[in-house]
């Protein structure tokens, strides 16, 4: 079972999806990876939530989507609406779906409330992973 996480930057949600997704796997037989249509430098405090969850990411990197390689993918998760308009068709063996995540590198306020944006995100995606989990485990994820 192949699954990409796609957003703008893949420097925030994506990887903290990529991440947590990794450490959450039921069994081997999952790989999930992160992109980006726009990918920029892994922001500090993505790290930062991840190891507060016990979730090691220190050999993340960025990588732009390459929409040659879709077809390999069992599922394509876009995490915002940016990515979600620029996703190119998918084979139709490829299941789309769409969680609209807020952008935690976006929060406003000081780096304790950013932070805090973070930890709801890493949260948010943690529960829906956990889902898609249970959802695939049940043979219920389309």
């Amino acid at each position: 079972m192949k699954i990409l996480f796609l957003c703008t930057g893949n420097s925030c949600r994506s990887q903290m999806a990529e991440y947590t997704a990794r450490a959450l796997a039921p069994s081997e037989g999952f790989q999930v990876s992160s992109a980006g249509t726009d990918p920029q430098e892994i922001h500090p405090l993505t790290h930062r939530v991840l190891s507060e969850v016990g979730i090691q990411s220190s050999e993340a990197q960025s990588k732009d989507l390459d929409p040659d390689q879709l077809h390999k993918f069992d599922f394509v998760i876009t995490l915002c609406g940016d990515a979600r308009d620029r996703c190119p068709v998918l084979p139709s063996h490829v299941c789309q779906l769409h969680w609209p995540v807020e952008d935690p590198a976006a929060a406003p306020g000081s780096q304790a409330e950013k932070m805090e944006a973070f930890r709801r995100v890493q949260r948010e995606l943690e529960q829906r992973i956990r889902q898609l989990f249970s959802s695939i485990d049940s043979g219920f994820a389309h």
